[in-house]
């Protein structure tokens, strides 16, 4: 009698772990183009304004790439097999941003009215902090499924963030919207924070009921309706954002609100129904609100009309704004390949020119071209998002990537949309482009729970324990 080892087993206890290359190399080569670009960008701005290269030319330049770099070390350290792309994608934009901003601090026109002159350092400064939070959700989130705990937690904190404005002495009105709030000397939006918030408390709340809101419904007029039990939140969540349209006269968080809640129901369900069913809701609440509420209407005239609304303007009617039909003007000038960088007139747009109008300066500086290659920077980034909702391992990690994935294209949405005229204004800043401290802080915090997701998804498995059985399995010949 004599013993062998099993060759299928004999080698097993030296397999490694199989899973993806951490990819951290091909992000740094990423993000020195992306930092490369808005320099040579804020060179052009300067050239083009002065004839000459700006002064703060190398500090722009050095800030910038700090900042990166402190990223990406952060991303190789606490979050080694993240997605390669998100981290590029997202400092591009930030770059191209402050470019623009610091383009228009230079007009007079915005200086005499007090709509520029400093808005480019704050904004460095707001990067700063959203770099320091990115950081800070890598370093102390070590695993996305903790946020499931607080679920409920995180519906009661959305619910606070989002009521904040409404607070005496505290919220603040700017252009007939109540989505502000005044600390000290700044002015936060918390609205952009409870975009995020809410994503972990649906994630939480459709993981727990996706079963009865996909399979235990009632058929009505051709829609599949959950029981009355599991359709009240959903009627809640409407109703919540009906009362932010009506007493924050806010579309663009109203919005983004109900249009996350049902993308992320619809991602659980699978159910084609829920679209049209939030579609419907939304028109009902969206027509109603508007058909009393006077801030909403002027919008809506305001996108009918916009040369209507232009002339009236321009005769002194109070009320009624040029900035929809010189935004639309702006990007006719620019044509196919734009005016180039520093050469165009978007200051013209006068207020909210940095911020709720800023794809105006880049359509007209850049052009069709360039507005197109912009916006398919932000489609990479919710493709890298949806990707990783796919890759996700667990049902919740997946309905939270799919919801801030879906909330950042929402909002890409409605801001483009409104600015081009596919819709009326929403009042929202474009993600990472605008000037707005707290749209830039509250995304780069997206971002990085959105890596973190993408690093529990892509770490490679851990390698299948040896058999010792197997190991020890006798031949006996006869």
């Amino acid at each position: 009698m004599s013993s062998t080892t099993n060759p299928s087993t004999q080698h097993t206890s030296t397999i490694g772990a199989i899973g993806a290359p951490s990819r951290r190399n091909t992000e740094l080569a990423l993000l020195v183009f992306a930092v490369v670009i808005p320099v040579f960008a804020y060179a052009n701005v300067g050239l083009a304004l002065n004839d000459e290269v700006p002064a703060g030319l190398l500090s722009y330049g050095l800030g910038l790439g700090l900042l990166a770099g402190v990223g990406h070390l952060a991303v190789r350290k606490f979050a080694p097999y993240a997605d390669p792309l998100m981290l590029p994608l997202a400092t591009l934009l930030n770059g191209l941003g402050l470019v623009a901003i610091w383009r228009l601090d230079q007009s007079e026109l915005l200086q005499k009215i007090g709509q520029a002159g400093t808005a480019a350092p704050r904004q460095l400064m707001y990067t700063a902090m959203g770099i320091a939070l990115f950081v800070g959700v890598l370093i102390f989130l070590k695993d996305h499924r903790v946020l499931q705990r607080y679920t409920y937690i995180s519906m009661v904190g959305a619910l606070f963030l989002l009521l904040l404005p409404l607070v005496p002495g505290l919220g603040r009105n700017i252009y007939g919207a109540k989505i502000w709030i005044q600390v000290g000397s700044f002015s936060i939006q918390p609205g952009e924070f409870a975009k995020i918030v809410l994503a972990i408390f649906f994630a939480g709340y459709l993981m727990v009921k996706r079963d009865a809101l996909a399979l235990a419904s009632r058929r009505f007029m051709g829609l599949y309706l959950p029981r009355g039990r599991d359709l009240g939140p959903i009627l809640v969540v409407w109703m919540v954002s009906i009362l932010i349209l009506v007493f924050e006269t806010d579309l663009g968080t109203s919005l983004l609100f109900f249009g996350m809640f049902v993308i992320m129901l619809y991602v659980a369900t699978e159910r084609t129904s829920w679209i049209v069913f939030g579609l419907l809701m939304s028109a009902v609440g969206a027509v109603g609100v508007a058909s009393f509420e006077p801030h909403i209407q002027q919008r809506v005239d305001a996108w009918l009309d916009p040369m209507k609304e232009y002339t009236l303007s321009r005769a002194g009617v109070a009320g009624h704004s040029e900035q929809a039909m010189q935004a639309l003007w702006a990007f006719g000038s620019g044509g196919t390949l734009g005016t180039g960088w520093g050469q165009g007139h978007s200051e013209l747009i006068r207020f909210a020119a940095n911020s709720d109008f800023i794809l105006a300066t880049f359509g007209e500086e850049l052009g069709l071209a360039g507005l197109m290659a912009l916006l398919l920077l932000y489609a990479l980034i919710v493709e890298r998002g949806v990707r990783t909702a796919l890759a996700a391992r667990d049902p919740f990690g997946k309905l939270l990537a799919i919801g801030l994935s879906g909330a950042f294209a929402l909002q890409v949405f409605v801001v483009a949309g409104g600015v081009m005229g596919l819709i009326p204004l929403t009042g929202m800043t474009m993600p990472f482009l605008a000037y707005g401290g707290s749209s830039v802080i509250a995304n780069w915090a997206l971002i990085g729970i959105l890596l973190r997701i993408s690093d529990t998804a892509r770490r490679p498995a851990p390698a299948p324990a040896a058999n010792p059985d197997a190991e020890m399995t006798q031949v006996v010949r006869p």
